[in-house]
């Protein structure tokens, strides 16, 4: 294996925008959820008239369908995420809204027939209620409670109190609150492996709420830390969760 320096400059230097994960090929592994959200995903958006994706990162999922409704429309916080998206999905159609943090939807009431999001940060369900005519669906993979924790408590120690968030009954108690009825609601726990300690600077640097504030320099004895481990055990395991959920007005 190369040096310490070696594989944290070279990650230190990798792109991170987007939501693609390329760069780890070889050297991280993830367990993927066994309903395969991406395969579902395009099946849906093939059927439908109107389609909402919010979240969408760079816009690679949506990009994955072969068929897209006559309107497609995408959101992203993230200014470097929305400009890759906009040159993945403009020339297929697809409408690109930059929106701003805790923004509602830029969208007329019953504007979609399907909303999706994979990962969404904080799902808003009035206003993903607000957009779906009536009869319409929201379907959706998210994180799930205390994902990666075995990584991001390496570096932050004991999180108690954060490893009850994102609970899959809670969203789903939420979602109906507002006004849907959950039709499907899986979970998944699955093994993420890393290989090298360049794989966790890239991760931590585009996962940047994992551990916020992550640098190198502040993080440099538990890298330092973790490099021996791993060359020690031959990887570092975590696991993420994960829920697919769906959801009708």
């Amino acid at each position: 294996m190369r040096s310490f320096d070696e594989l944290v400059g070279e990650a230190e230097a990798a792109d991170v925008t987007g939501w693609g994960f390329g760069w780890l090929d070889g050297r991280a592994t993830e367990e993927r959820p066994p309903w395969g959200y991406a395969r579902m995903l395009a099946a849906r958006l093939g059927e439908a008239g109107a389609a909402l994706d919010i979240d969408t990162g760079g816009g690679e999922v949506v990009a994955e369908a072969p068929a897209l409704p006559p309107r497609m429309c995408v959101t992203e916080a993230w200014p470097p995420n929305a400009a890759r998206a906009r040159a993945a999905l403009e020339p297929r159609g697809v409408e690109v809204h930059e929106t701003g943090d805790g923004e509602g939807l830029p969208f007329p009431d019953g504007s979609f027939d399907l909303v999706t999001s994979r990962h969404p940060v904080r799902p808003n369900w009035l206003e993903i209620h607000r957009v779906l005519v009536p009869g319409g669906a929201y379907f959706a993979q998210h994180v799930g409670p205390a994902s990666a924790f075995e990584l991001i408590e390496f570096f932050l120690g004991p999180l108690p109190e954060q490893r009850q968030g994102r609970d899959p009954r809670r969203e789903a108690d939420a979602a109906e609150q507002a006004g849907l009825t959950i039709t499907d609601l899986r979970t998944a726990r699955c093994r993420m492996e890393f290989f090298d300690i360049g794989a966790v600077v890239w991760i931590l640097r585009k996962c940047v709420w994992w551990v916020p504030g992550f640098t190198v320099e502040r993080y440099a004895a538990q890298l330092v830390e973790l490099d021996a481990l791993i060359r020690e055990e031959g990887a570092f395991v975590a696991h993420s969760t994960r829920h697919l959920i769906e959801a009708r007005r």
